[in-house]
């Protein structure tokens, strides 16, 4: 008796005899759930239902699949607005932004290659980036190149690093205190450690700033 593939969470069970219909949603949404890392054809179809030879003629290789689930997280991803009333500035904005970097990478394993080279970023990544530099360009009074620069250096070593300190954390289950220590402390040296790339630049962008 041959067991049935177990259908998305909140999917209803399809009809007997009718073929699942393969959709970028149902794709994106199913690359998500199984995550980066884990993504393989074989694997994402069987998610859906379908055979991994009818997910190939909606998606032409691996790379292409995982480049579609990434550019559908950035785009999920809620890049924090400028605060209400400009409240603390742009130091305090720059800080808001730098711990959504660090949840964004943590939540999502595997995204960094295709966020942190512009080369791998996708067309709709860059217009939401160019959106956001604008917005906050315009919010806190700067140029365009000048919060082109101060996100990109933010967003860039946030990301790298994160990745590397969230890495490093999963490479083995908790398994007692002085593990789950050890890892808070990393997550809190990476808090400062960003905290002080943000004044850094900060004081970089006052010395360049006329008069």
């Amino acid at each position: 008796m041959q067991s049935r593939q177990p259908s998305l969470a909140g999917e209803r069970p399809r009809a007997r005899g009718r073929p699942p219909t393969i959709t970028q949603d149902r794709i994106v949404d199913a690359g998500i759930q199984i995550g980066l890392p884990n993504i393989t054809f074989v694997g994402l179809a069987a998610a859906l239902g379908v055979s991994h030879m009818a997910l190939y003629k909606h998606v032409a290789s691996l790379d292409a699949l995982k480049r579609l689930v990434a550019t559908e997280i950035f785009g999920r991803w809620q890049i924090p607005r400028a605060l209400d009333g400009g409240q603390g500035g742009l130091k305090a904005y720059l800080m808001v932004f730098a711990a959504s970097v660090r949840e964004f990478v943590k939540a999502h394993p595997g995204l960094t290659p295709y966020v942190i080279r512009r080369m791998a970023a996708t067309q709709p990544m860059l217009e939401k980036i160019d959106a956001h530099q604008t917005h906050i360009a315009q919010a806190y009074g700067i140029s365009k190149d000048q919060s082109r620069w101060l996100l990109a250096t933010v967003a860039f070593h946030g990301i790298a690093v994160a990745d590397t300190v969230y890495s490093v954390a999963a490479q083995e289950p908790v398994v007692d205190a002085t593990r789950l220590s050890e890892e808070a402390e990393m997550e809190e040296e990476l808090i400062r450690g960003m905290n002080a790339l943000i004044i850094g630049a900060l004081v970089v962008l006052e010395a360049e700033l006329p008069g």
